[in-house]
């Protein structure tokens, strides 16, 4: 299969992709990525930058080598915007608010490390290039926190979890304070304006990736800094680890509410390249879980009841087989479930065992 956009090698060139918007693309080492965009807003005042990458000593290098191809230092960064809370999005905010006191902007709702929720990837099962290992690489885990990774999950199955080395890693990070997971000193909600780049930017809530997500667009030029919510090429995952009852149904509708926004004809994501019909690409993620959705209908018809392991050693092949892939499929299945096209029950292990008509 060809190699997907967002899992293209970070290219050490900066380019404007907008006025005053400089994309900078940052190294990482994730299943299904290889780089994450960072995005430079410039401003008489120096700039803000937006997702800046994971913790760890090689991004903060070339973070430093990106600002310095534009003429900038860490010290010109006076704002760190955070789409949502995953490590590869906020991993430099705390350093740049600690070296340059840099203010650090995130939606309200952002949790990392507050809430007790098990490691996630950023793209869907189908997308990941491997199953998450025991690698030692700074690009750990998504594990939101540093508990809870052995209890049950909702459905009756085990948490997704990362290796050993991992695990020890997020726990000593724990112990020294969690000293990469920012403050956010200016919290966010829906309908929000920024100036950013000498001019206004506008926040929309985004949850269904993580509940914690948002987007920004500039409604003069048009630009909408997308983060993981619409990619060019692949689907973020969507977990069924998450506080609202139906993930996917809140995805759904964030799409809609993208889609919605007028004159919109330059898409900056955080993974991939820069697109510009964001309507046809949000269709074009709905339909994927519109097929999907379908095939766990049809699984259903095949298996008759099952629990969600069994119908995600269906949907998914051998080698996504787990935790992660069973939270793909509890998702779909709990959308189907709520909209009246499945029921459920628990057997004698306390098992989910779902059936669709």
């Amino acid at each position: 299969m060809a190699r997907r956009q967002e899992q293209e090698s970070a290219r050490e060139e900066v380019t404007e992709v907008a006025r005053d918007v400089l994309r900078m693309e940052l190294p990482i080492r994730m299943p299904g990525l290889g780089h994450v965009n960072m995005y430079a807003l410039i401003d008489s005042e120096g700039a803000a930058v937006v997702d800046p990458g994971l913790p760890g000593k090689a991004t903060w290098k070339a973070i430093e080598k990106r600002l310095a191809q534009a003429g900038l230092e860490v010290r010109h960064v006076h704002t760190v915007v955070v789409t949502h809370s995953h490590p590869d999005h906020f991993g430099g905010a705390a350093r740049f608010a600690k070296e340059a006191g840099a203010k650090v902007i995130a939606h309200r709702e952002f949790r990392f490390g507050v809430m007790e929720q098990p490691e996630q990837p950023e793209v869907s099962v189908d997308d990941l290039t491997k199953q998450v290992d025991d690698s030692p690489t700074e690009a750990a885990s998504h594990a939101r926190v540093l508990k809870g990774w052995n209890a049950r999950t909702p459905w009756g199955g085990e948490h997704p979890k990362p290796g050993f080395r991992t695990r020890m890693k997020w726990r000593a990070a724990k112990m020294l304070g969690g000293s990469f997971i920012p403050q956010v000193t200016h919290p966010v909600r829906a309908g929000d304006r920024l100036v950013l780049a000498g001019r206004e930017w506008i926040v929309t809530h985004t949850p269904g990736h993580t509940e914690d997500h948002i987007c920004l667009h500039d409604p003069d030029e048009g630009v909408f800094l997308a983060g993981d919510h619409v990619l060019p090429t692949i689907t973020p995952h969507i977990s069924g680890l998450a506080f609202h009852p139906d993930p996917l149904h809140n995805f759904f509708e964030s799409l809609d509410r993208v889609a919605a926004i007028p004159g919109i004809s330059n898409c900056l994501p955080a993974h991939g390249h820069p697109f510009e019909d964001l309507a046809a690409r949000t269709e074009a993620i709905k339909q994927h879980h519109f097929e999907r959705l379908d095939r766990v209908k049809a699984i259903g018809r095949e298996l008759g009841p099952a629990n969600v392991q069994a119908f995600s050693q269906k949907l998914f092949k051998p080698r996504s087989w787990g935790g992660m892939a069973e939270s793909e499929t509890y998702a779909h299945l709990e959308h189907l479930r709520l909209s009246g096209e499945a029921d459920s029950h628990r057997d004698r292990e306390g098992m989910l065992v779902y059936e669709t008509g």
